[in-house]
């Protein structure tokens, strides 16, 4: 339960919302040269290595989660939603449809709250912020308490860069001391809530009475297929496999966490993930590694998030080898597949699960969709095929948002320079996922949009045309 806020802490937000609301007066009158300048200098006060490696480097000392050499990519998102928003207009006219007689008019939303989660304590602020900015809101993060030091150096590096343009500096703000209560009340006076994180942190959002965007679980299931039957086609397969998998120790939602490989590629595939860094535990070992990421109703259990497969076997009581990136378990078939298989659901650290399935694609299919009601339904899932057969029919039958072909889930799903998506550290998950929207929280999202129709020829078929072979000659007569 959260601790009830105090008085002090009520005059805090109260203040920083209204310094919000003043900035906003002033950024909502900003021509589309300035806010794509400002754009461009939030990103790059924390875009160079040099900046972004130190803020990586503190991130994992005061979260304890992660791995500080792979959270240094993340940085390239912010370049992506940057490269988004320059291409793309977000003041006064932003869409002209001359055969319909419409014109679109971009408008800000206003304070937006940003609810930032442990996982992501720099990048979530910093890419939301280039994306309210170029939308012309303000937004004010709410850290998570493990987080609050290094989301905060962050968010003051972004409103330095403010300064220096001549900009309010308020466009940006971070609470210091945040709490579960602090958050809550900070949703109910802002004008929309981006929230990213874990299931409560979503449900709380939805509860505040304001508008909200947030994001679902997931539980990311690669297929591997029989057109993977080559050396080079193997080795691909693996080495996006590790790429996902490794990613910030696996802390994402995106990275790999369930492998479905057909029986006639398995045991070769099997080896080239040794060769890309997989420690194949033992079954015995794979019972010790449940014990400490689950307890015996399936709830998962914190301390190992997020941490390096040396540590995830240290706490399960065995050691591997330094050379090894993730852990590997068997889930088997279908038969290892269901809520009380505990590894058939989400892991959020080094450890991925391996199933075969044998026969027809269909046979894959129905595994894919039983895992995803273990868990993640809505999130991702992804396929390594050249059976364009295959890739439409997982199109069709795959209860997600996001399908990714042949590359690896955690750098496709949320935009890349190889692939159209649109860039973003947050993603709508559908109804499946409890969310309003099914695809990635992008500018759009962050604006307001005014409608303007003009009159144009009457657009209505005839009632022979419209209603087929259900006209009746006499639909209009009373």
């Amino acid at each position: 339960m959260a601790k009830e806020i105090t008085p002090e802490q009520i005059e805090m937000i109260d203040e920083m919302v209204a310094k919000a609301r003043k900035a906003a007066k002033v950024i909502e009158n900003y021509d589309q040269a300035t806010v794509d300048r400002l754009c461009q200098a939030v990103t790059a006060a924390v875009y160079p290595l040099k900046i972004w490696g130190q803020l990586s480097d503190e991130a994992v000392d005061e979260t304890r989660l992660g791995d500080k050499v792979t959270k240094r990519n993340k940085r390239n998102k912010l370049k992506l939603i940057l490269r988004e928003c320059l291409r793309h207009p977000s003041v006064g006219v932003i869409e002209t449809i001359p055969e319909k007689g419409l014109v679109k008019y971009a408008k800000p939303v206003g304070v937006i709250g940003v609810l930032v989660p442990t996982t992501n304590p720099c990048l979530t602020p910093a890419g939301q912020a280039i994306y309210a900015i170029k939308a012309r809101d303000v937004i004010i993060c709410s850290p998570h308490p493990r987080a609050a030091k290094v989301t905060a150096k962050c968010v003051n590096l972004m409103r330095d860069a403010l300064k220096r343009e001549g900009a309010d500096p308020d466009i940006i703000q971070v609470i210091a001391e945040p709490s579960i209560s602090v958050s809550q009340y900070l949703m109910t006076k802002c004008d929309l809530v981006m929230a990213t994180g874990g299931r409560p942190m979503v449900k709380s959002a939805y509860s505040a009475g304001v508008p909200a965007y947030g994001s679902g679980a997931g539980n990311a299931t690669v297929i591997v297929d029989e057109t993977a039957n080559t050396p080079e086609r193997i080795r691909e397969a693996a080495m996006n496999t590790r790429i996902s998998k490794c990613s910030d120790f696996g802390s994402g939602c995106s990275c790999d966490g369930n492998l479905v490989v057909h029986e006639s590629v398995y045991d070769d595939f099997v080896k080239a993930l040794v060769e890309e860094g997989a420690y194949l535990a033992s079954a015995d070992e794979a019972e010790k590694i449940k014990l400490v990421m689950w307890d015996e109703t399936g709830h998962r259990l914190p301390d190992t998030v997020a941490i390096s497969p040396q540590a995830l076997a240290e706490k399960a009581g065995f050691s591997i080898p330094a050379d090894r990136k993730f852990i590997a378990v068997t889930g088997g078939g279908m038969e290892g597949i269901g809520k009380e298989h505990f590894f058939s659901s989400e892991k959020l650290t080094t450890l991925l699960t391996l199933f075969k399935y044998e026969g027809e694609f269909e046979n894959a299919l129905d595994m894919m969709r039983a895992i995803f009601e273990v868990g993640g339904k809505g999130h991702s899932c992804g396929l390594y095929s050249f059976s364009d057969d295959h890739i439409d029919r997982l199109g069709k039958a795959a209860p997600v948002s996001r399908c990714m072909i042949r590359q690896p889930n955690n750098r496709g799903n949320s935009g890349s320079a190889w692939n159209g998506m649109p860039p973003t550290s947050s993603m709508g998950c559908g109804t499946w996922g409890g969310n309003i929207v099914s695809e990635n929280i992008t500018l759009k999202h962050y604006m307001n949009t005014t409608w303007v129709a003009r009159p144009i020829l009457m657009d209505m078929p005839s009632n022979e045309a419209l209603f087929g072979e259900f006209f009746q000659p006499d639909m209009d007569v009373e």
